[in-house]
């Protein structure tokens, strides 16, 4: 089921009512129906991979209450590795099985040795990488003593499949969410204003700049040699706004749904496109699971401890595992190598990464902190297409295409009007991005000191824009990791 859907339209508002008006007083009935909501939400796409969740689930309940029960480190380290094994396992069987056995048939090929070995005909699950982990940091931080496991079936079932973030993230702990299911749920007039504002913010990202991108983004991807350089740039800063209001807008909608439920999830975005950096980019993109490898691979590494080489390979490891994390193809695994060569600087650097928002408390950037953005978001633009192309060779042809002598060749014709207008949507959605960037999303404090007329007018604005300009319908680019 999609956020944007006829379908979740009539979901929501009657999840919503039997949750608060229903529920009110009954912690343990909101949970189930939360339970219950979410195995509807998910099983709407394929009901058979509902399985797939419960038995993670059930496998992660048993293996967190045998750990706080368990003195000898080696029974609990059994413990600990049943939870990892069966979660990879299964996660390494849907998502890495054929692409394996097809690299391990063409090595011996390469060789001259032919062997032959049967692929699966295996869909992916939509969502399991995310709640994988998601359960994963459960075992991994009892085992840690960090966290104290729950005996509460149904609240721990309904942190794993919490429906708003399930498919999509952000990926949450379970030392922040899962206390949030063991306490009364009061409903908050001004949470669930500030839900629907991000909500809004949310949908204009995914509506009305992902999706048109989209449309100009198949384009150019699938048949290259026909534009010129300066028209596949174009296309590869397209992808970049369209990869970002896709999943930005989608946490925007899943934080916004869980704030009108009485929760709080994490920040998953803190506008990437105004870093200096690519450490900076790291922290600001997709922080839930930059973080999540940061705690559970990069620190228990040994982090930025260490020799040179040690560094070194702990940042190519975490962005090997990265690369990886988000599919099973090569371009994913060049993405991921051009990522930490590009991070690696900040490896080296006493003050590694800077911790404020450019420009903190003024208006407009400085012109050193302009050209610092300007030179990340071009490499970004370059290294995203290695994450868009359906190969290698594409991704390179496409790059070669860039830099080729017809660079400096544009061709109007191809945006035409609508690539005016969506020229403009998204010069209109950056400088919003930036007089936000302080916030935790761009409409959270904007309009407080405006008077209720204009705040309202400036809301049904973008209500316009999203019913009136949006985009054809594209599925969300995440939900196929």
């Amino acid at each position: 089921m999609l956020f944007n859907s006829i379908d979740f339209a009539v979901f929501f508002p009657l999840l919503y009512l039997t949750y608060w008006y229903v529920f009110k007083d009954n912690l343990k009935a909101q949970n189930l129906l939360i339970v219950i909501s979410s195995y509807v939400f998910y099983g709407w796409w394929d009901w058979r991979f509902l399985l797939l969740i419960i038995f993670s689930t059930l496998i992660d309940f048993f293996v967190g209450n045998r750990l706080s029960k368990e003195e000898n480190q080696l029974k609990r380290k059994v413990l600990l590795w049943l939870s990892v094994g069966v979660n990879l396992g299964v996660l390494g069987l849907f998502k890495y099985y054929n692409f394996f056995i097809e690299n391990f048939v063409a090595a011996f090929s390469f060789f001259g040795n032919e062997i032959t070995a049967n692929s699966l005909n295996i869909i992916l699950p939509v969502g399991i990488s995310f709640y994988t982990f998601q359960t994963l940091s459960y075992s991994i931080d009892i085992y840690k003593c960090k966290l104290k496991p729950t005996n509460d079936i149904v609240a721990f079932s309904a942190f794993v499949c919490f429906f708003p973030q399930l498919v999509a993230g952000p990926i949450e702990r379970a030392t922040h969410l899962l206390p949030q299911f063991k306490v009364k749920r009061t409903f908050d007039y001004f949470k669930a204003v500030d839900g629907m504002r991000q909500i809004l913010w949310g949908f204009f990202k995914k509506v009305v700049i992902a999706d048109n991108c989209a449309g100009y983004v198949n384009l150019m991807f699938d048949n290259p040699d026909a534009y010129s350089g300066s028209t596949l740039l174009i296309g590869g800063a397209l992808f970049a706004f369209q990869i970002y209001g896709d999943f930005s807008g989608y946490s925007d909608m899943a934080i916004g749904l869980s704030r009108l439920l009485g929760f709080d999830l994490k920040q998953n975005f803190v506008t990437p496109y105004f870093s200096r950096n690519f450490a900076e980019v790291w922290k600001r993109w997709h922080i839930s699971l930059s973080s999540w490898f940061r705690d559970y691979v990069y620190i228990p590494l040994g982090g930025s401890l260490g020799s040179t080489w040690m560094k070194v390979r702990n940042v190519l490891i975490v962005f090997l595992l990265s690369s990886l994390w988000h599919g099973a193809n090569w371009t994913f695994i060049v993405w991921g190598i051009i990522h930490a060569l590009l991070f690696m600087p900040s490896v080296f650097k006493k003050n590694k990464q800077r911790t404020k928002v450019v420009a903190e408390g003024k208006k407009l950037p400085s012109i050193m902190e302009a050209l610092a953005m300007t030179r990340t978001f071009f490499l970004w633009v370059l290294v995203t297409i290695f994450f868009r192309a359906e190969s290698v060779k594409q991704a390179g042809n496409y790059v070669s295409g860039i830099f080729s002598s017809s660079l400096f060749s544009f061709e109007p014709h191809v945006f035409g009007r609508n690539g005016v207008l969506l020229t403009i949507f998204i010069c209109f959605f950056m400088i919003i991005e930036w007089l936000g960037r302080e916030d935790k999303y761009a409409l959270e404090k904007l309009t407080n000191n405006w008077r209720s007329v204009k705040r309202y007018l400036f809301y049904y604005f973008i209500l316009f824009l999203i019913f009136f300009y949006g985009g054809q319908p594209q599925d969300f680019i995440y939900f196929q990791f």
